[in-house]
């Protein structure tokens, strides 16, 4: 590995994960993280973030490839990677009957180096909990706890598992301004979530899982541009589609119509927008209910998640022995 600060202190090379019964979770899955670097995976249901976070974090060996954390294999050299990691589960499991204080001195206890306990639970906002028993703690209250024993050993790497689930707006935000400022002091995150507009607002880079491979990698940009944006409006009284100026000049590579309704996309916003408004301008009509939205990182989700599974049915279909495609495979 380099010991610049641009080095990689997640490596993952065609990972895979393999349950009981032969269920393959993880297929291949290759990617890094930087130092410093919020490294976001998302995916719906079932697409093996959790197992593959999971191996990251040494909780279980991989059925197949290569895992270094800080340059060690996580699992087999537990002891050289775990006191420089913080890990927030989906779910703490704490005594139910300690006060937060206490869960919170408890963990201390079992971390090299720990931060004082009231200095993470300030972070996170819980300072006027410390008294309360977790049990009467709200869902995102609990969230918050996870998160502060998460940071007690001031961790190099954090690994967050779906860090906002039960957080209202407000703590959703907390929590994202908590993150931007442990990677602005060179903590290294990679986080879970189904928060597309988390990852939007968090992470330098993504992947997108899907049934245990990685569909797309690349900054939030750099994925959504993939897909087209879009320009919709109602056609003015008397006029038909064929009487726009010619789509392909204006940059549109598709469109729809629905009644009086027009939907157009584009790679090619402010060129297709400004020809329709000035054709608009210039015949004096008023393009009503009309709506010009950029490519959100919602629709490259739906739109991976749509075309590997219509791909792996495709394969089904032709005799492929698992259903899937290996162009997905990384």
């Amino acid at each position: 590995m380099q010991t610049n600060g641009h080095e990689h202190v997640i490596e993952v090379t065609g990972l895979r994960r393999v349950y009981g019964g032969g269920f393959e979770a993880v297929r291949g899955v290759d990617f890094s993280v930087r130092r410093g670097e919020v490294f976001a995976l998302l995916g719906t249901n079932g697409a093996g973030k959790t197992s593959t976070v999971e191996l990251l974090e040494g909780l279980a060996a991989p059925a197949g490839g290569r895992v270094r954390v800080l340059g060690h294999d996580p699992y087999t050299e537990r002891a050289a990677v775990r006191p420089r990691t913080g890990v927030m589960l989906q779910e703490g499991g704490f005594p139910s009957e300690l006060t937060v204080a206490e869960t919170a001195r408890m963990w201390a206890g079992c971390v090299s180096g720990a931060r004082p306990p009231a200095e993470v639970l300030a972070l996170v906002g819980l300072e006027s909990k410390t008294g309360t028993r977790v049990k009467q703690l709200s869902g995102g209250q609990r969230r918050r706890l996870d998160l502060a024993l998460a940071l007690l050993g001031d961790p190099e790497v954090l690994f967050l598992d779906e860090p906002s689930t039960g957080l209202d707006a407000e703590g959703r935000r907390d929590t994202w301004e908590l993150v931007s400022a442990l990677r602005d002091r060179g903590t290294t995150v990679l986080l879970t979530t189904h928060y597309l507009e988390e990852a939007e607002n968090l992470a330098d880079r993504l992947a997108i899982m899907h049934e245990g491979r990685i569909a797309a990698t690349g900054t939030p940009a750099e994925v959504t541009a993939a897909q087209p944006s879009r320009i919709s409006f109602e056609l003015p009284e008397g006029y038909f589609v064929g009487d726009l100026p010619p789509l392909d000049g204006l940059g549109i590579s598709g469109h729809e119509v629905e009644g009086r309704m027009v939907r157009l996309r584009t790679h090619e916003l402010q060129r297709a927008a400004t020809g329709l408004l000035v054709w608009a301008g210039q015949a004096g009509v008023e393009l009503r209910r009309l709506d010009v939205r950029s490519a959100s990182l919602e629709e490259a989700f739906l739109s991976i998640a749509k075309d590997v599974s219509g791909r792996s049915a495709d394969a089904t279909a032709a005799g492929t022995p698992d259903g899937t495609t290996k162009e997905y495979a990384t």
